[in-house]
């Protein structure tokens, strides 16, 4: 009902709204719930995590499984926007996906981040993106451009933590 609400008015598309609802979800999950202490201990260390007694297959089962749900509501509401389904709509998301889990803080050896700071690092590639259109940079000097940040947010990322 709210979200038919907001969705109803000019300037807030539904999928906005749903996208908020999934991060409030999962942001709750994963900090006020033991399941997502136990989502951050077993990124962090799966074997001291299954020697705490955390059942580590239940918990990977249920991470793999709630990422294919979230894959499949991306596709439907990227689809949605298009209009159309298309095999190629998608192509290269991952890289961007990757990107903005390290640019929002995400440990390459796992058990640190936050959902928020995924979505600002998510923000901040699509903005680059954007204004890369704007100012008409060739699509393959693009994917130069963001792996060239991607392998500098991913060396920064393990300099630090080694430290």
């Amino acid at each position: 009902m709210i979200a038919g609400v907001l969705a109803s008015y000019q300037g807030i598309p539904l999928t906005a709204v749903i996208v908020g609802v999934v991060l409030l979800g999962y942001n709750f999950m994963l900090n006020q719930t033991r399941l997502g202490r136990y989502i951050y201990g077993i990124g962090g260390n799966d074997s001291a995590a299954e020697l705490s007694g955390v059942n580590v297959k239940a918990v990977t089962l249920f991470a793999f499984c709630s990422m294919g749900v979230l894959a499949a509501l991306a596709g439907i509401l990227y689809t949605s926007r298009l209009q159309s389904a298309t095999p190629t709509a998608g192509l290269a998301f991952e890289m961007d996906a990757i990107a903005s889990s390290y640019i929002g803080g995400v440990a390459v050896s796992g058990g640190i981040g936050k959902v928020t700071n995924t979505l600002i690092g998510a923000l901040v590639i699509t903005s680059l993106t954007n204004g890369m259109n704007l100012l008409g940079v060739d699509i393959s000097y693009q994917y130069v451009v963001k792996g060239i940040i991607f392998i500098i947010a991913v060396a920064f990322d393990v300099r630090t933590r080694t430290k």
